[in-house]
């Protein structure tokens, strides 16, 4: 089995080094990892002129390693045209993200965003997390249950279903407190207080600002928007369960189209 992998916390993460290691017992391993930090790029692209500096890493191991200076979407399009020649590996695997993709965070996950592009192309996709955002999180219980997981993914994945992609997320548990595995659905929230004002170091610093600009970074406060919780899949991490949530490419709300197809939309431009 050929497998691509990438990421979003960049080439010298800790996470993407163990997905390689977890992923390498199942077959060819290559890596196109992003070369900086990319969180929160969901699946964007790094389109026009800008140039994309790839370098291969010779010393990193297991498997092919190199770095791409774009965004996690585009390491993945750029391995599917280079480092396969019929843009045809058996698996794209994304990860392993520091801290949760559950929740509204899938929607601004560029882990998430790289499996997609996977799953875009016609390929295999898995997102995977952690949810710990420390350098040093413990990644012992993802490496040990990880590959059997994925195994049994593929081996049930269904037919004729194009734009399926999997997320995964892990609680920041060891394997022993860990209850189990559960099918999840994504959950409900959103976050406030996002932005504070930025502290400068110095004087020096403080004078890059231009006239009348402020500067600010990203923070906030998540605020959980269950009614109910049994399914959502930040829910069961807080329990301790793995959770896994069946994504797909196509963002159609299937029953909203149902409904509009009732709206006389073309009797309202006949009569303007």
């Amino acid at each position: 089995m050929r497998i691509l992998i990438s990421n979003d916390d960049g080439y010298q993460a800790e996470g993407v080094h163990v997905l390689a290691r977890a992923m390498a017992g199942l077959g060819e391993v290559t890596v196109v990892a992003p070369k900086t930090h990319q969180s929160g790029m969901s699946a964007a692209v790094s389109l026009g002129k800008k140039k994309l500096v790839y370098k291969e890493l010779r010393s990193y191991k297991p498997g092919q390693w190199s770095y791409l200076d774009g965004t996690p979407a585009s390491c993945v399009k750029f391995g599917l045209e280079f480092r396969y020649e019929r843009r045809d590996p058996d698996l794209v695997i994304c990860g392993i993200n520091h801290g949760s993709n559950a929740s509204s965070a899938a929607n601004y996950s560029g882990t998430l965003g790289a499996a997609a592009e996977g799953a875009i192309n016609g390929i295999k996709s898995i997102a995977v997390s952690l949810c710990d955002h420390r350098p040093d999180a413990d990644f012992s219980a993802v490496e040990r249950v990880l590959p059997a997981l994925v195994q049994q993914l593929l081996s049930s994945w269904p037919q004729n279903r194009p734009g399926l992609y999997y997320n995964i997320n892990f609680p920041a548990l060891p394997l022993s407190e860990i209850k189990g595995i559960r099918v999840s659905r994504q959950g409900v929230g959103r976050w406030i207080r996002e932005f504070e004002v930025w502290v400068w170091e110095s004087e020096e610093a403080l004078q890059e600002l231009e006239e009348g600009e402020k500067a600010y970074f990203m923070s906030g406060d998540f605020i959980d928007g269950e009614t109910s919780a049994e399914e959502a899949d930040h829910r069961l991490n807080e329990d301790g369960w793995i959770s896994i949530t069946p994504c797909q490419i196509d963002l159609t709300d299937y029953a909203e189209y149902k409904r509009l197809q009732s709206v006389d939309f073309n009797g309202l431009f006949k009569n303007l």
